[in-house]
């Protein structure tokens, strides 16, 4: 890949261009178990197939959810090789570490495709593992589904706002999207609490201590944001 190719990638002006009560779980919801107590028998949906399993005989009818779902989170920057896949990385140690795993579905993207299919940025991804930070992710553009897959979308910078925003006004009518989709989306470093940055620069063309300083921002941010989607969903622990 030359460097015409590697600036126009990262160029942000070329952007712009009954007694049974039957219910139907959403995509997010792994099992429902549907019990009525004028029969031994409950409806289990699983993938939507319809399989007899014995009920216990309630005194009334209940609907029990089995798992909480999980709060999802997606970073976005530009080409999604940098900061993004380092965001991703950050938060993803931090939730694994207070073993939150199972309560979180996070992931990472890019504003543009040209990068698509690609690991991340091999200078972020040593950055990132000199702090005992994995970085996994392949790279992806946003995607119309996304404004209704995930629960709260992280722009790098204002731009990248913009650009994310910009999506979502083209695609919303086409694809049905939540007219108030567009509030998920806010700037990573509005969580920071110890750096008064409100971008988190682009480090591509920089040396090694510009990934650095993207590292140092987004783990500010991250612990903040962490600690603010704990309190404000209480009962993601509580499940």
């Amino acid at each position: 890949m030359n460097v015409i190719n590697l600036r126009f990638c990262h160029s942000p002006q070329l952007l712009h261009s009954p007694n049974l009560l039957f219910v139907v779980p959403s995509s997010q919801t792994p099992y429902f178990t549907l019990r009525n107590p004028t029969t031994p028998f409950a409806i289990s949906l699983k993938n939507r197939f319809f399989s007899p399993i014995r009920a216990s005989m309630a005194s009334s009818a209940s609907v029990t959810e089995n798992e909480t779902k999980p709060f999802s989170v997606l970073f976005v920057c530009l080409g999604n090789i940098c900061r993004s896949p380092a965001a991703e990385g950050v938060f993803t140690d931090l939730v694994n570490k207070k073993s939150l795993n199972s309560i979180f579905r996070i992931d990472s993207a890019g504003t543009i495709n040209y990068h698509e299919g690609n690991e991340a940025d091999p200078r972020m991804r040593a950055a990132s593992k000199r702090r005992g930070i994995q970085i996994t992710s392949i790279s992806r553009p946003i995607k119309p589904s996304d404004f209704t897959d995930f629960d709260l979308i992280l722009a790098m910078d204002k731009q990248n706002r913009e650009d994310i925003l910009e999506a979502f006004n083209r695609w919303k009518g086409r694809h049905s999207l939540p007219d108030d989709a567009h509030k998920k989306v806010k700037l990573m470093c509005s969580y920071c609490k110890k750096h008064d940055e409100s971008e988190v620069p682009d480090p591509y063309y920089g040396g090694a201590q510009g990934f650095e300083k993207v590292l140092d921002l987004l783990e500010d941010a991250c612990g903040s944001l962490l600690e603010t989607i704990l309190a404000e969903n209480k009962h993601l622990q509580e499940s």
